[in-house]
């Protein structure tokens, strides 16, 4: 088993290796990763838990189970332990931002998944988290570059006009979520 997932992996590297990124052309985040190719990656890591997270979870116009599972555990609730299965397409829409922003720099994960009662307690602490924040879903990310502005992440995040984005200019961050299209922030 573990041989099995080495040499995917290995594969899969040497593809991510000699991928040529082509120009984006469609307006949402799907038609984004098309031009990618037919392989999508993410690349995070968590300053809570200094957990990294390096995947290619797109293949041949097929999710990767096992690194959606990965993914799913990374994103993890870090306050209480709690995963639950992240929605793929809030993955994209992260994916197809960072590609945008052309940069090899990860994204660090702020906020993936998380527990109603750690979103309780978020709000009971900020005004900024919603009752029924879709991060309780497995639908949402809050993500920060050094390497970029908030603003940057923001116009991309919306340039792929395919869910929520919200900009917290003050704490340094980007809201990207797989709901509705809208945004707010300042």
């Amino acid at each position: 088993m573990t041989f099995d997932l080495l040499s995917r992996r290995g594969i899969l590297g040497v593809f991510a290796a000699t991928t040529v990124a082509a120009a984006p052309v469609m307006g949402n985040a799907f038609g984004l990763l098309r031009g990618a190719g037919d392989m999508r990656r993410i690349r995070m890591y968590s300053g809570r838990t200094g957990e990294s997270l390096d995947t290619v979870y797109w293949v041949d116009g097929k999710y990767i189970r096992e690194a959606l599972n990965e993914i799913n555990i990374f994103m993890r609730d870090w306050r209480s332990g709690e995963a639950i299965g992240i929605d793929p397409r809030t993955v994209d829409v992260a994916a197809a931002s960072h590609r945008l922003l052309q940069t090899n720099e990860p994204y660090m994960m702020l906020s993936g998944y998380r527990s109603p009662r750690t979103n309780a307690m978020l709000r009971r602490s900020s005004g900024g988290v919603a009752r029924n924040s879709l991060h309780m879903v497995g639908k949402a990310a809050d993500l920060r570059l050094k390497s970029r502005s908030v603003g940057q992440m923001y116009n991309a995040a919306m340039s792929c006009r395919a869910g929520g984005v919200g900009k917290y200019s003050r704490s340094n961050f980007v809201h990207m979520d797989c709901g509705p299209v809208r945004s707010w922030g300042a």
